[in-house]
């Protein structure tokens, strides 16, 4: 396994859920941290409990649908830590409906976020991932982009929109000794989910945070010889 000690990474959405779970679970092997949102508080809260690990923790206020913040932010981030060696893609919006109740407004909100977010994301790390010689970019898509349903067909439609978009860079990203990972996890106990009403979060049967953290951790401990392109997360008996 390597040590992904020293290292810099990048984390959208990552000051609550699952992008906090993963920037606590990695500075817990000694990477240093940025963290993106649009809560200021929050992200300042983060950042704090991240320092209290003894890593370099910075972060950056915008909305990742919108490529000139996303391109000014990245670069706040990348000189902040001195470079960038992961990115991962998570902030993302669950917002559900029929085809005929959601807006059409509202549809295209949800790909801007969750489909556009990630591809302004990566493609303006690039070039930092290019320089540093070798990369990880973990895309966090869903188990609803394998398979959509009912109430779900625009959050379900840009998670499959993830999913294609990121074996399409993983196929050229390789070549540059960039590993490209697709993640979908089934429902975790997030506050989102379970305000949804998606799960009741139970802990004994329910995915938490912290598996999936320690999933992505795990993953980009391989040797760098060894690729994860695809991979799913479920609850074992929810």
């Amino acid at each position: 396994m390597n040590s992904l000690k020293g290292k810099k990474a990048i984390i959208t959405g990552g000051s609550r859920g699952l992008g906090k779970a993963v920037a606590l679970a990695l500075a817990a092997e000694g990477v240093h941290i940025g963290i993106t949102g649009q809560n200021e508080e929050t992200l300042r809260a983060a950042v704090s409990e991240l320092r209290g690990q003894g890593v370099e923790a910075a972060y950056a206020a915008f909305n990742v649908a919108d490529e000139d913040a996303v391109n000014r932010g990245v670069k706040q981030l990348a000189d902040a830590l001195g470079g960038v060696d992961i990115l991962v893609n998570n902030a993302g919006v669950g917002q559900f409906g029929t085809l005929l109740e959601m807006s059409s407004v509202d549809f295209k909100k949800v790909f801007d976020v969750n489909f556009y977010g990630v591809y302004h994301v990566a493609k303006a790390l690039h070039p930092y991932l290019k320089a540093s010689g070798q990369g990880d970019v973990v895309n966090v898509a869903s188990t609803a982009g394998l398979k959509g349903g009912g109430g779900m067909s625009a959050y379900a439609a840009s998670k499959a929109a993830v999913i294609s978009l990121s074996q399409s860079m993983m196929a050229e990203w390789r070549k540059e000794d960039i590993r490209v990972i697709t993640l979908t996890p089934s429902t975790v106990a997030t506050d989102m989910s379970i305000q949804l009403k998606l799960t009741d979060g139970n802990p004994e049967k329910v995915l938490q945070p912290e598996d999936f953290a320690q999933w992505v951790v795990d993953i980009l401990k391989m040797n760098r010889r060894a690729l994860i392109a695809n991979g799913s997360i479920f609850s074992t008996n929810p």
